[in-house]
This record gives structure tokens, sequence and C-alpha cells, in this order.
């Protein structure tokens, strides 16, 4: 995986992220709320030390129903606090009670009936409350960072999650298509992991010549908070003002079959960025596992951005984004941060 390239300059701090759960918290936005009627139980839950796949697989317990019949908008780490909904499908409405779900690392906040089960991205977004602590920097210099966050965004890099420890996930995803047997879920993950190392790579190279937050010729927009693009097109002054104001995004792709979207330098650049060895070998293996060419926005806006000092070396930061952006990537554009949760589940694991 191509390390990550900063926008804003070089890191304006450093310190310790994740050191508790409490300090890492996310909720999920709703997008909708429960119909009241149905035979999917929509469950708003708070966690504690628990992934999304764990607490999906306690639900099923709890029901007496298979994994699948839990429904989930999107995942949400272990090394957190975290709010997010579940359905589950209980063809006769019978539930167990409620308060029998509950325990020191989970509870329910509410629940109701709902028509279908919760999609994969049916949420507006995520809301985080973060705490940087051990912080090293000058203050000034930090909320400067912070405010040129909050107006001009960050590149829209995937987390380092999507690739496993050490970004291993790319090396097994290359021994897949070389024709190493992996499991179903396994080869949804490993997929990914390979799309989105290509797109990293093809957003770094943005990054490093300005253009992540601009339009380069025969660019592909993205209209904000959906997958619609549309382009390229000659260069306007409606766009300019589109551009401004957030309403649109520029894009670089999620490989898979066809020909790109992109035209003069923008295809130009892409193609270069990914035309080493292993680019070419994740690129070949994509197409051939039946992908097809998407798009994704370099540009990640934080919204309702704010920040306050607990104490000289402890950070509050809070804001919210849309589903499928990384609060990895904000924070990257602060600085160096040691993720004390991540060093403990590669502990765990071993």
């Amino acid at each position: 995986m191509m390390e990550q390239v900063r926008a804003h300059g070089d890191a304006a701090l450093s310190g310790v992220i994740r050191r508790a759960p409490e300090d890492f918290r996310v909720d999920e936005i709703e997008a909708f709320a429960a119909s009241g009627e149905g035979e999917h139980l929509l469950l708003e839950i708070e966690k504690r030390g628990m992934n999304t796949q764990f607490a999906a697989q306690r639900l099923a317990e709890w029901a007496g129903v298979g994994v699948p019949a839990i429904g989930y908008a999107g995942m949400k780490d272990r090394h957190a606090v975290t709010r997010q909904r579940f359905s589950v499908h209980l063809p006769r409405r019978q539930a167990p009670p409620i308060e029998t779900l509950a325990s020191d690392d989970l509870r329910v906040l509410s629940h109701g009936w709902h028509a279908r089960k919760l999609p994969r991205g049916a949420h507006a977004g995520n809301r985080f409350d973060l705490v940087l602590r051990d912080v090293v920097g000058e203050h000034a210099r930090i909320e400067e960072r912070l405010q040129a966050i909050s107006a001009s965004g960050v590149p829209n890099f995937f987390g380092g999650q999507r690739f496993g420890h050490d970004g291993g996930n790319v090396d097994k995803a290359r021994a897949m298509f070389r024709g190493m047997r992996v499991r179903r879920n396994e080869r949804t993950h490993l997929l990914s992991a390979a799309r989105s190392t290509l797109f990293n790579r093809v957003l770094a190279r943005r990054v490093q010549d300005a253009s992540w937050d601009r339009g380069l010729d025969g660019e592909v927009w993205m209209l904000d908070g959906t997958r619609s693009v549309f382009g390229p097109e000659p260069w306007s002054d409606a766009l300019s003002e589109r551009l401004a104001r957030f309403d649109i995004h520029p894009s670089a792709p999620l490989w898979g079959r066809g020909p790109l979207r992109t035209q003069g330098a923008a295809e130009a650049l892409e193609l270069d960025a990914l035309s080493d060895g292993t680019s070419l070998a994740l690129r070949e293996g994509l197409e051939r596992a039946g992908l097809s060419q998407e798009r994704r926005a370099t540009r990640l806006r934080p919204a309702s951005m704010q920040w306050q000092w607990q104490a000289d070396t402890v950070l509050q930061v809070s804001f919210s984004l849309p589903p499928g952006g990384y609060a990895t990537a904000v924070l990257f554009e602060l600085g160096e941060l040691h993720d004390a949760g991540a060093a403990e589940r590669h502990r765990s694991s071993e």
C-alpha cells in the first residue's frame, strides 16, 4: 500500500489515539426512521470494545436466528464506543425480552419494527468524537491546521483498516489472484483491499501534484453525497462555482473491467500512477474477478467540525463524515498519531 501524502503540509502534531475505547466515539447518523410495521426488529445499540460482526453474532444468538438474518448499515471498529443500528429478521415478530440483550459492553437505546432488512450503506454517515492524548506541537499551528481541514477538506484516502496489519491484505489479494483458495467473505475483503490500494495510489499522485481538490483536463466529477458521476466536459465558471461550494468533487478509479472514463491529463495521470508491476497485477486480478470500473471522490470534507483543549496535551476533536469516509484520513492530515487500539488488536491476534 502506498503511503498517504499530506495535502496541508508536514505533521502539525504527534500524539496517541484510542488509548481507551471512550477516546474514539462513533455515532451512526440515521437515514430513516423505523416504519413501525414489518418482520424486522430495528435496534439502536451502543457497544463498547466490540466490533460489528461480533455484535451481529450476539444478536443472532439472542434471537435464535442465523447471522444472515442480521442486517447493519456499516462496519464499526472494536476499540471504540459506537452507536449503530441493526435489524433482526423475526418472521413471527417474536423477540426475546429486550432487557436480556443488555450487558456491560452492550445496551439497547431504542427499538421498533421495520419492513426491510437494514442493508449496507443505509445510513447518512457517522459522527466522530475523538480524544487525542500526549499531544506534542504548537497549539497555534495545530489550530491553524484544524481550520484548514474544516475549510478545505482532506484527501479521501481509504484507511489502513482496509489493508490489514502491515498491508497484509494486499499480499493475500495477489496470492488469491495467483490461485490461492480463500473463503467467500475473505475474498470480498481482499478484492476491496486491492481496489482501495489502487485508488490510494492515484490519490497520492494527485496530492503530490496538488490536483486532489481541483479539476484536471478530462476530469470525471462526482456529485457530493452520491455515487453519481458526470463528465468529462470543458472547464467552465459553473464547474468552478460548484467545486468551490463542495457540490462536486474530482474522482479517481475503483478499478475493474472496462475503459477509464477520464480523458486527457486525468487519464494519463491515472494510468501512470498504476503502471508499476504490483499495480498491474492488481488491475488484472480485479478485472478477472469481474468487477467493473467505478469512481470515488478524491476530496472529503468533515462537517460540523469542532475542537477544544481538555488539557495542555489533550485535544478533543469532533466532526461528521459521509458513508465511506474515514476518520483516519482526517487525523492523518493533523499529524503522526499512534493508534493504541490497533497495537492492542495486533497483540491479541498474535
